[in-house]
């Protein structure tokens, strides 16, 4: 089989989805591929799927207070429906613990500040308020346990947090991809499932299309890399990785399930929370539990794996997760029996997306994003679709980077802060913090 298009989007997880609707309401006609058996079946099916507004830079809080506004108007955003029904997005606020370590968030608030974002200054009585069972003492840095100091209150405690009102997470991220494959095939868009690329096709010095596992071929003079965890050996396949200084890495990956302390019914009165004082973010589940994630503190080793072999059990990673967020919720009952999610994260070297052109013509990249770029996927498909026509016109990127207009906030970002060719950005948090 061959059959021409005008793109090729290599992924179909939430934020591949989003760019092949985004291309198609261009006018340009896709074809996206995934090794997966249906939208969002990768990655995107595992992640927390969390919707927040504060970033350590003004780019990146300006992206996702942009992006919020999509998952608030899901169904006007989408145009579509579809058989499944639409993702839920709960708005249920964000709630972030003031330390040292993050420099008490007077960055984040000034940066909240310059763009309007809405927030709340909470006290350790407003906080004990709203989440009775929390013990605010201080037990950073976050430790092992093997530690002997862990689990033992250092000097302080928690006096001060600040609450995000325009935050949430979205239920069922699988169905808020295949929401947007409806839309993207309402649009002209086709999706091609369990098969794999091999080759990526050149005509000259120009990508002319894909080889896939089956011996087929699609043809378009445009290929765009959203492989997720994939990426890094999607770009080399493309011959793509020469000119980069920032590049990815699949990372493994562990979330904790665990029920709510007994009395409180955390799902319909929680709220997200991340507090490095202890390395772990949480948020509620179905059922009146609580998800917890870590947010890679330096006493947790990274295991940087093969994507395609790596060991998908649980490791004592879930066991230090779950016992650090115990040592801030009283009566927490960890279970014997491990449960939540194992997955991989496709990490850049400064945790900042890239999406951006490539040194090879017609070949494009929305990789590094796992982790903090769920939220963004509404935003990062309108952005990328503007970027390949800017791009596909005939405009230098490179020497005169593109400015993207960020049409709910009416601001202006220069895309350049994603580029593959950008310095290790050092106001990242470096985690999954973004």
């Amino acid at each position: 089989m061959t059959v021409t298009t005008d793109a090729i989007v290599i992924g179909a997880g939430v934020i591949g989805a989003a760019i092949a609707l985004e291309l198609n309401r261009t006018g340009l006609s896709t074809y996206s591929v995934d090794k997966n058996p249906a939208a969002g079946y990768g990655p995107t099916s595992g992640s927390c799927a969390i919707i927040r507004v504060h970033y350590s830079t003004l780019e990146g809080t300006a992206f996702a207070y942009e992006g919020y506004h999509y998952w608030k108007n899901w169904g006007q955003y989408l145009k579509t429906k579809d058989e499944r029904g639409l993702a839920e997005f709960r708005e249920i606020g964000c709630l972030v613990m003031c330390t040292e370590e993050n420099g008490y968030l007077h960055k984040h608030t000034s940066i909240c500040d310059q763009l309007a974002v809405p927030y709340e200054v909470w006290d350790a009585a407003t906080i004990r308020k709203h989440l009775p069972f929390y013990n605010l003492e201080s037990f950073a840095p976050p430790k092992r346990m093997q530690d002997p100091d862990f689990g033992q209150p250092g000097s302080g405690s928690i006096e001060r947090a600040i609450f995000f009102p325009t935050a949430g997470y979205v239920t069922d991220p699988q169905l808020s991809t295949h929401n947007l494959q409806r839309a993207a095939e309402a649009a002209g868009g086709k999706f091609l499932f369990n098969r794999t690329v091999i080759e990526i096709l050149n005509q000259g010095d120009r990508i002319s299309g894909v080889r896939l596992d089956d011996d087929s071929e699609i043809h378009a003079p445009v290929v765009v890399n959203v492989a997720g965890p994939s990426s890094s050996a999607i770009n080399a396949l493309a011959g793509a990785l020469g000119d980069m200084t920032i590049h990815t890495r699949a990372l493994k990956q562990e979330v904790v399930h665990v029920p709510a302390p007994p009395g409180y019914d955390f799902y319909t009165h929680g709220t997200i929370v991340s507090d490095n004082d202890i390395g772990c973010y949480c948020r509620p589940e179905t059922g009146n539990y609580i998800l917890i994630g870590s947010e890679d503190p330096e006493c947790d080793p990274k295991e940087w794996v093969d994507p395609e072999n790596y060991d998908r059990n649980f490791s004592e990673q879930w066991t230090h997760q779950a016992y650090r967020y115990a040592q801030r919720a009283t009566g927490l009952e960890v279970p014997r029996q491990m449960q939540g999610v194992v997955d991989l994260y496709d990490v850049s070297d400064d945790w900042i997306p890239i999406y951006d052109k490539s040194c090879v013509p017609g070949y494009y990249m929305a990789i590094g994003t796992s982790g903090n770029q769920y939220k963004n996927a509404p935003i990062a498909g309108k952005m990328m679709a503007a970027l390949i026509k800017h791009c596909e016109a005939g405009n230098d990127h490179d020497q005169s980077p593109f400015r993207f207009h960020l049409p709910y906030i009416d601001r202006d970002i220069d895309t350049s802060f994603y580029s593959r060719k950008r310095e290790i950005n050092t106001e990242s948090s470096f985690s999954v913090l973004g």
